[in-house]
């Protein structure tokens, strides 16, 4: 695996992926950035939740489940002094289907988190990893200003 990272201007940065993507680094306007792309670190925090994601779809899908959708939100915290770490992570996945059996979508979640994710078993090394799971019978997961009713479990 290989990356890029090209420095373009005040502390902007185009970071180059070895698989031919793009995407804008920059830093807060208090650290001379001009807010034009994520931070680092919400790239790496957003990094994790799509491997976790990536993982769950995989294996709900190979257990021949209905799986229509799939949102993980994640939330973090970080060291008070440097290297600001991470210490703590939550991680809320709400997977939306048709009869999908809540065991498999537990345990999609923990074969992800204790075995094929990378990003989230590498983070655990300095981060307490949080999990909840909400399942929604449906094809899609409401937006969050839509609500809707779901089942959920925590770990």
């Amino acid at each position: 695996m290989k990356a890029r990272i090209k420095w373009t201007e005040g502390m902007s940065f185009a970071a180059e992926s070895g698989s031919g993507h793009a995407v804008v680094v920059d830093g807060s306007p208090e650290h001379g950035g001009r807010n034009l792309g994520m931070r680092p670190m919400e790239m790496v925090l957003a990094g994790a939740a799509a491997c976790t994601a990536f993982d769950v779809v995989l294996i709900l899908k190979r257990a021949r489940q209905p799986v229509t959708d799939c949102v993980v939100e994640a939330d973090a915290d970080r060291a008070a002094v440097e290297p600001k770490v991470f210490t703590r992570i939550r991680l809320a996945y709400t997977i939306a289907g048709r009869g999908l059996d809540p065991r498999q979508v537990e345990r999609a979640v923990k074969l992800s988190k204790e075995k094929y994710c990378s990003a989230t078993i590498m983070l655990a090394k300095t981060a307490e990893i949080e999990t909840s799971i909400a399942i929604v019978e449906g094809d899609r997961v409401p937006l969050a200003s839509e609500g809707g009713a779901a089942a959920s479990a925590s770990s």
